[in-house]
């Protein structure tokens, strides 16, 4: 029960970080417009993505624009787009592979070789969780540095945005989840009874049992 019980709470957790590194992946609100300095025109803030860039007016109106090529890109948004696809590609191979080993299914008999698929698919959500945590790092350094770099002009300077402080709760859920599949391993003593069975007795030539039987 105990491990039936740390498989649904890690398999939840692995799914909703999974559903977060997609919604993350999708938001154009990776780096925001920074207000410091001379740039103090609030009435437009850009937002910029993995896939667009957009401009919110102050009426709500908002434009965007997707990036016309990739290899204009700079490295970490390139690295970002490779290493959140293959993450959220990960998260439906380790759903695919818990739920094919999982004690409420059938996939699989033997109990052993489903605990081991259990823990191959917790590896897979923790190695999921690490290839989405290193772009959101290195996008968090990299708008930090430029931030605090006095050569970079006040309107080209950015802030966080929403989708990075996404991205690090779903990584958090599953690299959590992704360890607990991998402790929810029953026990590998055998929790059945072990029951043997006496050979039939055979009658004698008179027909009567040997008497050294009911003792």
């Amino acid at each position: 029960m105990v491990s039936a019980g740390l498989e649904i709470l890690g398999l939840s957790l692995c799914v909703i970080g999974s559903l977060l590194v997609m919604v993350a992946c999708g938001l154009p609100m990776w780096k925001v417009t920074a207000f410091i300095e001379a740039n103090i025109v609030v009435a437009q803030t850009i937002w910029d993505g993995l896939w667009m860039s957009c401009v919110v007016q102050s009426t709500g109106q908002m434009q965007c624009k997707v990036h016309d090529s990739v290899l204009a890109l700079s490295h970490d948004l390139q690295a970002a787009r490779a290493l959140t696809i293959i993450s959220s590609v990960m998260g439906v191979l380790g759903l695919m592979v818990v739920i094919a080993g999982a004690q409420c299914t059938n996939c699989i008999r033997t109990e052993y070789v489903k605990a081991r698929v259990v823990n191959a698919g917790g590896i897979i959500y923790i190695i999921s969780g690490l290839f989405v945590l290193v772009p959101l790092c290195w996008m968090a350094n990299k708008i930090i540095s430029d931030f605090y770099n006095q050569q970079v002009p006040a309107p080209q300077k950015r802030e966080i945005g929403a989708a990075l402080y996404i991205g690090w709760a779903a990584a958090a859920l599953l690299l959590i989840g992704g360890t607990l599949l991998c402790c929810s391993c029953p026990s590998s003593g055998n929790s059945g009874y072990s029951v043997k069975y006496a050979p039939t007795q055979r009658a004698t030539q008179n027909g009567d049992y040997d008497k050294r039987n009911y003792v």
